[in-house]
């Protein structure tokens, strides 16, 4: 049983070090803001919460579970926060296509100022 264990974390940690790595190329391959966002943060994501896994078969202990737990939800919490973020900073610096949105539910916002009051 211990070696199927330490095969199925072997296998979540190569599968995890698959996904952070078609993240970080994404991230030097994608051209605009919205593609750059989805790489950075869903492949990342999965990976890291795939290599906690692992980590947390490999090592069969609770205290590491415990720990792992808040490392998995903080980063759940961060990373959409963190794209949404960056893109709302682009479309407000206008380095997004206009042509590349299929509904834009900003541009009242664009026209009139945050600050106009109105």
């Amino acid at each position: 049983m211990d070696a199927a264990l330490d095969v199925a974390a072997l296998v979540l940690v190569l599968l995890g070090a698959l996904l952070c790595l078609s993240a970080a190329i994404g991230l030097l391959r994608f051209r605009d803001v919205p593609t750059r966002l989805h790489a950075a943060t869903k492949p990342q994501v999965l990976g890291l919460i795939v290599i906690c896994l692992a980590i947390a078969l490999s090592l069969r202990s609770w205290p590491v579970v415990a720990f792992l737990v808040p490392v998995v939800l903080i980063q759940l919490a961060t990373a959409p926060l963190s794209a949404h973020m960056v893109g709302r900073q682009a479309y407000r610096n206008g380095t997004i296509a206009d042509r590349n949105l299929y509904v834009d539910e900003l541009a009242e916002s664009r026209q009139t100022p945050p600050a106009a009051g109105g």
